[in-house]
């Protein structure tokens, strides 16, 4: 069998290469493998840590290149780029009779047994759209299944922006007052909103009633002309989804430059994905795509019915941190958590445990984001940059959670993270409340099965360099201490050496281990 000869030929790959320790190597091999044989659909939680570092890589492409059979590996350019110029040459040397492996964004034709790797957008855009590109029933793996549901919903989001209104008024001459008046209307209607953190904005009734107006005057128009118009794909996208019976809509906008754009997507994405998935066999691969083995809510989220399931359990000697969670904070919608964060902080830079090294602060609130970062650089000078990349070598990098996920690969491993609070989706950010009124809609649990989730994602990602170095995460937010998902947070921070007091010597002494 299949997992016989990839099991043999992985581990004296890896015997002979000196490849660097991980204990899951030949269970995660034989696991694609045997969805190879048997056309059964898999998801594997590899550890936040080892995905970070690339360590499963090997474990799905030897038994893509062993597999007799064509297979589609679907992952992000970057990632494409690290496989094609490192791991897949040393495997071509090692074993030079491996199938033939070609990149691109189509099938290349219909005879061919290879390797395809090829981007999540395309991808996507072929199983959620006409499926032209690529074959069905092709095995497929999917390296990144954490950022799985924003792929899918940046596929399916249609965003109309001034150039699609140009093409409309051009599409239609006969219209084209009116649809400027509405483009006006929409347009002052959305610079009336009071600026927030995210520029962005959800429609008011006025506003849906001028898009329905537009809509109607576009039908009668194709309705009584001889020669109709055609309408623009992108507007033929938009009032597809626009009217869809759940459906998400809102703008975001650049007041600069004076733009404004609409987005509109569906509110949620499970039913468009199980007709994807009965396609084709897939394996997931992530990080930390749930807490439960069976990833239930994960799997309800992206519409994946009854497949194999396996998490990889943490090294509690390799991946062990030191988590420090004080319990004497306020909370943080309290007033006095912004001036008690700061000292806090304060204490943990000046602690010469952390202070050779580079210390990263996260921070969620944007204007708690720039008030650290100037008290912090009025006081530790230069050291302190804010969302930089070129940090000195005991540096102070204040950013928020996006920076870090994006940029983590070219910041140096920091020697302390503090994460002020959690990143929990706020519900001021007009994006998150409409997903949320959606659950509210639905009568489900919005926190368990949208924000929690995302959060705990997040956090888990975010913590995945520390563990290379045994590194301190300081957790600030008290909420852990007092709320009923304060288990789950320490179950996604698990393995950690925890304490609740500052001490220079609690590396080493005061440190209960958190299983």
């Amino acid at each position: 069998m299949i997992e016989a000869e990839v099991h043999q030929r992985l581990r004296a790959f890896l015997k002979e290469q000196g490849e660097p320790y991980w204990p899951h190597h030949l269970t995660m091999a034989r696991l694609v493998a045997r969805a190879f044989r048997l056309g059964r659909s898999a998801l594997i939680q590899a550890g936040s840590s080892s995905v970070y570092h690339g360590r499963h890589r090997l474990s799905y492409l030897m038994p893509s290149l062993l597999w007799s059979g064509p297979a589609v590996l679907v992952l992000p350019e970057a990632i494409q780029q690290r496989i094609l110029l490192v791991e897949i040459p040393r495997l071509r040397q090692w074993m030079p009779t491996i199938k033939s492996i070609q990149v691109g964004d189509r099938w290349p034709n219909e005879n061919y047994q290879g390797l395809l790797i090829t981007s999540p957008e395309a991808w996507l855009s072929d199983r959620l759209g006409a499926q032209t590109c690529f074959p069905s029933h092709i095995p497929t793996l999917i390296d990144g299944a954490d950022d799985l549901e924003s792929w899918v919903r940046h596929q399916l989001t249609v965003n109309i922006s001034s150039l699609d209104w140009d093409s409309l008024m051009l599409a239609y001459p006969a219209c084209q007052d009116i649809i400027r008046d509405i483009r006006v209307q929409l347009t002052y209607a959305v610079f009336r909103h009071p600026e927030n953190p995210y520029s962005c904005y959800l429609l008011d009734e006025l506003d849906h009633r001028s898009l329905s107006r537009l809509n109607q005057v576009l039908r009668q128009t194709l309705a009584v002309e001889q020669m109709p118009p055609v309408m623009p794909p992108s507007w033929q996208a938009f009032w597809q989804q626009y009217w869809q019976p759940h459906r998400l809509i809102w703008t975001t906008i650049n007041r600069q430059q004076g733009q404004f754009w609409i987005h509109c997507g569906p509110a949620e994405i499970s039913s468009s994905l199980a007709k994807v998935w009965a396609q084709q066999p897939v394996v997931l691969m992530g990080a930390a795509l749930d807490l439960e083995t069976q990833a239930s809510t994960y799997r309800q989220r992206l519409g994946l019915d009854d497949l194999t399931c396996l998490k990889f359990s943490p090294d509690r000697q390799q991946e062990l941190i030191q988590l420090y969670l004080p319990d004497h904070l306020p909370l943080p919608n309290t007033r006095e958590f912004q001036s008690t964060l700061l000292q806090e902080i304060r204490l943990l830079l000046a602690s010469t445990a952390v202070s050779s090294g580079l210390s990263v602060i996260l921070v969620s609130d944007m204007p708690l984001q720039h008030q650290l970062g100037t008290h912090l650089a009025a006081e530790f000078g230069s050291r302190v940059q804010v969302e930089k990349t070129c940090l000195d070598e005991n540096g102070i990098l204040v950013t928020n959670w996006q920076f870090w996920r994006i940029h983590q690969h070219l910041i140096p491993t920091p020697q302390m993270l503090v994460i002020t609070t959690l990143p929990i989706p706020s519900l001021e950010n007009p994006a998150v409340a409409n997903r949320v009124a959606f659950y509210k809609q639905q009568r489900q649990d919005w926190f368990r099965l949208y924000l929690l989730p995302e959060a705990l994602s997040e956090l888990q990602r975010a913590i995945a360099p520390i563990r290379e170095r045994q590194g301190i995460v300081a957790l600030l937010d008290n909420r852990v201490n007092y709320r009923s998902y304060g288990q789950q947070v320490m179950a996604a921070l698990s393995p950690a050496a925890r304490t609740n007091y500052i001490d220079v010597r609690w590396l080493n002494n005061n440190c209960s281990i958190l299983d």
